[in-house]
């Protein structure tokens, strides 16, 4: 069966399936047909919607992640996190025999600085994203707080602070008064304050993708909701994408699923070590206090700031694949470390069901060396992989989108996408 379209017989542009319609997936359709390709999008869900990663994203635009989650030594720390049931790793027992290969590699990808400083990426472009989907207001630039216990707390990340010093990143240090006078609700344990001016963030990610697809559509992208299933590959060129509402004949395609591109990405030939990095997030929608600049804590390893709808938290790692239920009680730590950062906010336990506190889980895709896969499918060029960008999907999709309509035009690349090869794992 093939799937009817809706395009013209004359039309002779170059036909690309974008599979996925979440942060990339979009930013991927926009710049297709900016590039003169015409597009077919293939999503089952609705764009932005609660089923969607991005809809739960920390909302965090920053040139200043760099630095790979496994840095040098952190193996040292991981049996201290899942031994603390607030740490920031958690890992379901049951799936950690097919975990493991992952996590293996994970630790692995951060064991010299040399490695580490080969992953710096490129700055997002989300103003001009936004501002051409009809959405400016949703991102800010308001820059990002660091928030250190002390000074020795903070030469504990030096590593990776002198990383992004290395690629160009600045930053302000605040002492414990300016703190104060800059995050007045902010608990007093923090005395040590590392801002970083030309940080962005989102304030609403679900309502930003939503309206990133609703402007691939206006442009001329065709949306069929259904869920690819493979490729139909004959002598190493793409003759169609597999649904399971049928055949999509095209002539290249790119998968961006997200956490759900690793069978795809087998059916073309290049079977990588995707993992879910399962992340929790909590909304306070009547919160009275908060930070004034949206915050991250290297204790309790996550960022808050206010969104659309209230105070966002978000953040941490849980390992447990994509089928397991969720673990609410992830989402309540998330709470009580919010009611700790901000003494304010703890006049309810978190324990205590409250109409005005929101959960939700998302599947984070994550490569284990800590970046994206950027680059053709093994079995055909036709088949352009851009997925895997972890913590920072958000923030990397609009690069991410120009770079694979560049490849799926047959256009040399705006940078240098060999770090992102698929086939560094082969």
């Amino acid at each position: 069966m093939t799937v009817a379209r809706s395009f013209s017989a004359g039309d002779t542009r170059r036909h690309v399936v974008v599979i996925g319609a979440g942060a990339v997936g979009s930013a991927t359709a926009v710049e297709a047909l900016r590039a003169g390709l015409r597009v077919t999008v293939v999503e089952p869900g609705e764009p932005g919607g609660p089923q969607a990663t991005s809809y739960g994203n920390a909302g965090w635009l920053s040139s200043h992640s760099v630095v790979p989650p496994a840095l040098p030594g952190a193996w040292r720390k991981v049996p201290g996190w899942l031994a603390d049931p607030l740490g920031p790793l958690a890992l379901r027992w049951r799936y950690l025999p097919r975990a493991t290969p992952w996590l293996l590699r994970y630790l692995a990808s951060g064991w010299t600085e040399a490695r580490v400083q080969r992953t710096a990426d490129a700055p997002a472009l989300h103003a001009q994203l936004a501002a051409e989907a009809g959405v400016p207001q949703l991102i800010e630039q308001r820059g990002l707080l660091h928030a250190y216990r002390s000074r020795e707390e903070f030469e504990g990340d030096a590593l990776g602070w002198r990383v992004r010093g290395r690629v160009g990143i600045r930053w302000e240090e605040w002492n414990d008064d300016e703190l104060r006078r800059r995050e007045p609700d902010l608990h007093a344990r923090y005395t040590l304050g590392i801002f970083v001016p030309e940080a962005g963030h989102c304030r609403n990610p679900g309502a930003y993708v939503a309206a990133l697809a609703r402007h691939a559509r206006d442009a001329g992208a065709e949306r069929i909701a259904a869920r690819a299933t493979g490729f139909r590959i004959e002598g190493g060129r793409l003759r169609a994408v597999r649904t399971e509402a049928g055949e999509i004949a095209c002539d290249a395609a790119a998968v961006c699923a997200g956490a759900r591109s690793g069978p795809l990405a087998a059916a073309a030939g290049s079977p990588v070590p995707l993992e879910s990095e399962r992340g929790y997030h909590v909304v306070v929608e009547d919160a009275t206090a908060g930070p004034r600049t949206p915050t991250m804590v290297a204790d309790g390893k996550l960022i808050a700031h206010w969104m659309d709808g209230g105070l966002r938290a978000a953040g941490q790692v849980e390992i447990g694949g994509l089928e397991a239920a969720p673990d609410w009680r992830r989402a309540e730590i998330l709470h009580r470390h919010l009611q700790s950062m901000f003494p304010g906010l703890a006049t309810v336990a978190p324990s205590v069901p409250s109409p005005s506190v929101k959960h939700w889980l998302g599947h984070r895709p994550s490569m284990p060396d800590g970046l994206p896969c950027i680059g053709p499918a093994a079995a055909s060029a036709d088949i352009v992989l851009a997925f895997g960008h972890g913590h920072v999907g958000l923030c990397g999709s609009a690069r991410t989108g120009r770079v694979a309509a560049q490849l799926l035009a047959g256009a040399t690349p705006e940078i240098a996408t060999t770090p992102f090869d698929p086939r560094r794992f082969s």
